[in-house]
């Protein structure tokens, strides 16, 4: 199976789970900085996973460029999960997580989700991660591809 994990960080948490989760998982698997993704590269994947950090209740500003560049129908016969990292604060409450809006943009595009989003709390703005947070990581990048 071929897998592209694509994902932003600005601090380095949203980096370390990506970096987990392609270690979890078996076959070819690429991690490629959101802003470094060879767009005519998606519709040859298996398997795209997709992780933000969550601003404001979305992704970062440079996860929605990476999202709004995939062209459409471009994920057809791809299966796709994503993964934010946040905060436990009122504000990602009220405001919601990036990684719903990851899920409707890859669907909107043509993908199949093949696990609810996922999230990862961080501990204040800039880390570190929850305790357990990477293991966790590790334990759902092998739901995803389990019978997939």
């Amino acid at each position: 199976m071929k897998t592209l994990i694509v994902f932003d960080s600005r601090f380095g948490n949203t980096e370390k789970v990506a970096k987990t989760i392609g270690g979890a998982i078996s076959g070819e698997v690429d991690i490629v900085r959101s802003s470094d993704v060879d767009y005519d590269k998606l519709g040859s994947v298996d398997l795209l996973i997709v992780g933000s950090p969550t601003w404001g209740g979305r992704p970062s500003s440079e996860m929605r460029k990476f999202l709004d560049k995939i062209p459409k129908a471009s994920l057809e016969n791809v299966k796709v999960a994503c993964f934010d990292t946040r905060d436990n604060s009122m504000l990602t409450k009220v405001f919601g997580k990036a990684a719903g809006r990851i899920e409707k943009s890859l669907k909107d595009k043509g993908g199949t989700l093949v696990a609810p989003p996922e999230g990862f709390v961080v501990k204040g703005l800039q880390g570190p991660l929850e305790d357990g947070a990477l293991e966790r990581a590790a334990k759902w990048a092998k739901t995803i591809v389990l019978d997939k």
